[in-house]
């Protein structure tokens, strides 16, 4: 283990950009497969490789530009500038974000509307991702060195990956879907499972 931490900040610190992209999009991906592993569903690669395909070629690179854009309009970790960076990445960015990934996702499952998903999910996610992501970026952005914040975005990534994944297939972007299915799921799991 101790062999591949040098090597990786090794890597970040050469090449920032494909490291981040590298590490948010396979963290993302790793989301999806977990949400199918959840909601007891066999594995669909498929589906997943669509995932990994628009977190590598969207989401880590905008993610990267944009929190990169943001350091540079507002520098430093003064509390005025996190709150602006804040302000900024949930009122930009984050729309930006959730409407490429239901769009991106329509795409690339060749759907008839890919805006459909987007108009009948993108108020609940959006709403759904100021519970979440406000507490990630004020963490990322006052105490996570810039060349590391893509990657720490993809780590919070991996959990918000898991729910927005689960509101694509069959959720409706509501955190109280995503808990729904999931109470169901291991109520049944546990009212199947041998009493002892």
């Amino acid at each position: 283990m101790a062999g591949w931490w040098p090597a990786l900040w090794r890597a970040a610190r050469r090449h920032p950009w494909p490291t981040n992209v590298l590490l948010y999009g396979s963290l993302y991906s790793a989301g999806d497969a977990l949400q199918q592993r959840l909601q007891g569903c066999e594995a669909d690669w498929r589906q997943t490789r669509r995932v990994a395909t628009l977190a590598v070629t969207f989401h880590a690179n905008f993610n990267y530009v944009w929190l990169g854009l943001l350091e540079r309009a507002l520098p430093g970790r003064a509390p005025r500038a996190v709150l602006a960076k804040l302000l900024c990445d949930q009122v930009v960015g984050a729309p930006i974000a959730v409407s490429a990934f239901y769009t991106g996702m329509s795409i690339l499952q060749e759907k008839d509307d890919i805006f459909l998903d987007l108009k009948q999910k993108f108020w609940n996610t959006y709403l759904s991702g100021l519970v979440y992501w406000p507490f990630v970026q004020l963490t990322n952005f006052s105490l996570v060195p810039v060349q590391w914040r893509t990657a720490y975005t993809g780590v919070c990534g991996f959990l918000w990956a898991i729910f927005v994944c689960f509101s694509q297939q069959s959720g409706d972007g509501t955190l109280k879907s995503a808990f729904a299915i999931l109470r169901t799921k291991w109520t049944s799991a546990i009212e199947g499972s041998p009493e002892k």
